[in-house]
């Protein structure tokens, strides 16, 4: 195995082993710490992170605001504190010199004002913000605005180029990395393209040496490439390390230090990761982001598996095949479906899945009643966690506040869940993130026995390859 040399990012030399960034509090101030204290670069989620009160206690984000718009109000408000209180958090452990960044989603709602307040409530304690979920123009303006690097997180060439020649070129000097993550492999919100299939991956190494091209296009040689997703052992990635075809690159772990002893997930999760299988992790376009994202397939996606598939499409008025009746909603308003659909339809109703709601794509979906009234409470009670959501119909765009379209019920209220099992929450009832390779923990010998390491010990074991 190769020696693992640092390399220069941001302006300083440190270790080529960056921390993922991992939102709703689960990457917080400890684990960041922990990480760039071992000599990498620590990462913590800026996404609707936890704050603490006066005795240290995490502050519950309760909302109280009577309309959508006072409650994204508020989301904002909880997300810049607990920015704040996560960098502080990781800079007291990581001390003065290491190298600490804040993680957002450009499609978080807020982002821009969120991640504004976190760097000008913790000046001088982050290094820089890595950014992805959505394509950030102005993720350039906000570094150079408060002399911060920057980090986008991109999954092609394509997507770089068009960052570059919108805005990043204006800002070149901050540009500190460029994170690909890789839209098959990484947990989490992927960024697969509509011309990429999901179903048929491609290997990584063409596409970053795609990247790298543009980038040297744009005098970019020397800037570091983050390789994410789908990295374990670092000797599976020797031929990467010093490769003067791909140039300087770094590698990015997400999954890996979930099962760490900073890490604050619950132990049940911890105890979870240990046991998946090959497959176990479902990349699937659920998200109200509208973004595919990959999570263990639980009871959770399971549910929403079998919901998409009680589906079936409908008119207003008889066309076609369309020629049967049938009522929906608490006003027996009639919609015409086929015959085929009509008996899978009465099927479903006959196996208590008798709330039909529709969808924006003119289907419906059957759900059980308890069901129903959950989907409509976490629409109603939706805080505008996203710029713009799927599932609720929410927009951070006024006067309307909406994205002017059907609430869709083939989704969920992804803070609801994130929150939920971030703080102890079900494991099986919950939204899981995990990368695709997180079925090695169960393999991998590092981790026999119900061994869970310290930061500092997983980061000493991936030096040595593994």
């Amino acid at each position: 195995m190769k020696t693992i040399n640092p390399i220069r990012m941001g302006g300083v030399e440190v270790l080529p082993l960056v921390e993922g960034g991992k939102g709703v509090a689960v990457s917080n101030g400890q684990t960041a710490g922990a990480w760039a204290a071992a000599g990498g670069v620590g990462t913590f989620s800026a996404v609707n992170a936890d704050s603490y009160d006066a005795e240290g206690r995490t502050i519950p984000q309760i909302y109280r605001g009577r309309t959508r718009s006072e409650r994204h109000e508020e989301l904002i408000a909880y997300g810049i504190a607990g920015g704040i209180a996560q960098a502080r958090v990781a800079r007291d452990i990581a001390g003065p010199k290491a190298r600490i960044h804040a993680n957002i989603l450009w499609e978080m709602g807020g982002a821009e004002r969120v991640i504004r307040g976190v760097l000008e409530g913790a000046k001088g304690l982050i290094n820089g913000i890595t950014c992805g979920a959505g394509m950030p123009y102005r993720l350039a303006e906000i570094a150079r605005d408060f002399g911060v690097y920057y980090y986008p997180i991109v999954s092609s060439a394509r997507a770089f180029n068009a960052l570059w020649r919108r805005s990043y070129h204006r800002a070149k000097e901050w540009l500190g990395g460029v994170v690909y993550e890789d839209p098959w492999l990484a947990g989490g919100h992927n960024g697969l393209s509509n011309s990429e299939d999901p179903k048929k991956p491609e290997p990584p190494y063409e596409r970053v040496l795609k990247l790298r091209q543009q980038m040297r296009e744009f005098g970019l040689g020397a800037t570091p490439i983050i390789m994410a997703g789908g990295v374990w052992w670092l000797e599976e990635w020797e031929d990467w390390i010093d490769n003067p075809e791909l140039g300087p690159i770094a590698f990015q772990f997400g999954t890996r230090p979930l099962l760490t002893k900073e890490s604050p997930i619950s132990d049940a999760w911890k105890k979870r990761l240990t046991e998946l299988e090959p497959g176990d992790v479902l990349l699937q376009n659920f998200s109200p982001t509208g973004f595919y994202s990959s999570a263990v397939r639980n009871e959770f996606l399971r549910e929403l598996e079998e919901r998409n598939e009680r589906q079936v499409a409908y008119t207003l008025e008889p066309v076609g095949e369309h020629t049967v009746a049938f009522s929906v909603g608490p006003r027996g308003r009639t919609v015409w479906l086929t015959p085929g659909d009509h008996a899978r339809a009465e099927a479903w109703v006959a196996q208590g899945f008798s709330e039909p709601m529709r969808t924006p794509d003119s289907t419906l979906i059957f759900v059980t009643p308890e069901k129903a009234r959950e989907i409509r409470a976490d629409q109603v009670a939706c805080m505008g966690c996203l710029s713009a959501c799927r599932f609720s119909n929410w927009s951070q765009q006024g006067p309307h506040y909406t994205t002017g379209k059907k609430a869709d019920p083939r989704s969920f209220c992804i803070q609801k869940t994130l929150q939920d099992i971030a703080h102890n929450g079900s494991i099986e009832r919950n939204l899981m993130f995990a990368g695709h390779n997180a079925f090695r923990f169960k393999t991998d010998p590092f981790y026999s026995n119900g061994f869970i390491p310290t930061v500092k010990q997983l980061v000493e074991r991936i030096l040595t390859g593994r």
